[in-house]
């Protein structure tokens, strides 16, 4: 086991979560803007893309994605063929915290709608998101390991989205890809129409 040692310095210095001395560094790999995209996709060693053993932990952030479909949802699946399926058996959970604009709604609970149970389908990261001008989700998307070929690939994200009816959801998912292949892809894309716009950034974990 490992310690990781943290000097006076280091723990007075830091000015923001990730950014004491020690405790690892995301590397910027890639970032993919919609422009009226049906699907973002980062498929290992394509474009400048690394989805491998490189990094044990890799991070996706997404900015303002903003769907062109009023009540679409923003999703993602995984794949173990370099982008030719996007198939990989899940199982996931989903719960929320909601806050309605004019305070008229508010509560926390699962979803069982959202979730997936042993299901190749895409897995929703966040729902019902609006068309208007000022709407958008963002947040992020946590993939362990995705390399393994011990291991199921576990995943978690965490979003937050102004919704269609004029909530503030946020969005807490997690699960796994069933399978022990290395997963070497991931696609984002709506559940229905396309990503009007927004931006996908991948990072990996040092």
């Amino acid at each position: 086991m490992s310690i990781v040692k943290l000097s006076n310095n280091g723990v007075k210095n830091a000015t923001a979560f990730g950014s004491i001395t020690g405790l690892g560094s995301m590397i910027f790999i890639k970032k993919l803007t919609a422009s009226s995209s049906a699907t973002l996709s980062f498929v290992d060693g394509s474009d400048g893309v690394v989805l491998d053993d490189t990094y044990k932990e890799y991070v996706f952030t997404f900015n303002n994605m903003h769907p062109a479909t009023n009540t679409a949802n923003f999703t993602f699946n995984l794949s173990t063929d370099s982008g030719s399926n996007y198939n990989v058996t899940k199982t996931t959970t989903w719960f929320q915290a909601y806050h309605k604009e004019d305070d008229s709604g508010a509560g926390l609970g699962y979803e069982t709608g959202q979730d997936l149970a042993q299901s190749t389908a895409f897995q929703v990261i966040n729902y019902g998101l609006g068309t208007d001008n000022d709407e958008n989700c963002s947040g992020t998307l946590q993939l362990f390991s995705p390399s393994s070929s011990v291991f199921v690939k576990h995943f978690i994200a965490t979003t937050n989205n102004s919704e269609a009816s004029g909530y503030s959801v946020n969005g807490f998912m997690a699960g796994y890809g069933n399978t022990t292949s290395a997963v070497d892809a991931v696609r984002f894309q709506m559940s229905s129409g396309n990503i009007d716009a927004g931006d996908i950034c991948l990072y990996g974990i040092a």
